[in-house]
């Protein structure tokens, strides 16, 4: 793995690659949650990208408060995931530290701005 300069964006892709490596026996009924997992966690790769080239500080503030709200709805589906037995505790802990150190450092960065 490429090590980027930009520390979220290398905390999430570690969280797009063990969404990839952990999820693959997803129960088939649960296919969509698995979907909307990859999908978001990709959206958050896509919105990190945009909030690090823009030169708006408005801009930037509305591509961080994105970014907080699409990893709150990640952890909501990972928690899903958890609830009904499809991941185990240790998966579970560590996708949560993932999305805690997005979201530690979105705020900082929200913070700093």
């Amino acid at each position: 793995m490429r090590e980027e300069k930009f520390k979220i964006i290398n905390f999430i892709r570690e969280l797009i690659i063990n969404i990839d490596k952990n999820l693959d026996n997803f129960p088939k009924k649960d296919i969509e949650l698995k979907n909307r997992l990859r999908n978001n966690s990709y959206d958050l790769l896509e919105i990190s990208y945009k909030a690090n080239s823009t030169t708006s500080v408005e801009k930037k503030k509305d591509y961080l408060e994105e970014i907080v709200a699409k990893i709150k709805i990640t952890d909501f589906l990972l928690n899903l995931c958890y609830d009904k037995q499809i991941i185990n505790s240790k998966k579970y802990i560590k996708f949560s530290t993932k999305i805690d150190d997005i979201l530690k450092y979105t705020i900082g960065w929200m913070k700093k701005l």
